[in-house]
């Protein structure tokens, strides 16, 4: 499976365009999103193409495609509108035997771990920074951001494969990888 991921589009249509690009080019069997689809939240300026509307125009066609866990800006009105389930906390998934555990990293995260085996991911969007770090028990992954990157990282998503994670920028370059049984 060829799995592509991506948080806090944050209703930036410019963004979302540029990320759905990235799908099509990335060939993806399926994209996963960690949250903050439609708000900007009141912490964060108003993204590049600020159009919540144009966003759920944008995914609702791709329902089939989409996986997505409930950011700390995604409500129930949202769901009203998004044709794809977006108000679950977490999902698990069991790629190449390696246990994922989505969420979007409000309520999971390094900080406040969620009920972990020795050696899963624990995978996060949230802060906006892409991350790749290994603990004692776990590893701890974050694409960043598709519209408001934080900590001078650029507008980013990932690509998972054949036990190979890939940090891109939205034009599709390479700039992080972690592999099975390497370090970050």
């Amino acid at each position: 499976m060829r799995l592509m991921i991506a948080s806090d589009i944050h209703g930036s249509a410019f963004y979302c365009r540029q990320m759905l690009e990235a799908y099509e080019r990335e060939r993806a069997d399926r994209l996963l999103l960690l949250g903050d689809i439609l708000y900007h939240g009141p912490r964060n300026d108003l993204p590049k193409e600020y159009a919540p509307k144009q966003v759920i125009a944008l995914l609702n066609p791709m329902k089939e495609h989409l996986l997505c866990v409930r950011g700390n800006c995604d409500t129930e009105v949202d769901q009203m509108v998004l044709e794809f389930p977006v108000m679950a906390e977490y999902c698990l998934l069991e790629l190449d035997g390696q246990t994922l555990f989505a969420t979007h990293g409000h309520n999971f995260n390094p900080e406040h771990l969620p009920a972990l085996k020795a050696g899963d991911i624990l995978l996060n969007g949230h802060t906006h920074v892409p991350a790749c770090e290994e603990h004692e028990t776990y590893i701890y992954m974050n694409p960043g951001s598709v519209s408001i990157p934080k900590k001078d990282s650029v507008h980013s998503y990932m690509i998972y494969e054949n036990k190979l994670f890939q940090w891109k920028d939205m034009n599709g370059e390479v700039y992080r990888i972690w592999k099975t049984n390497m370090h970050c």
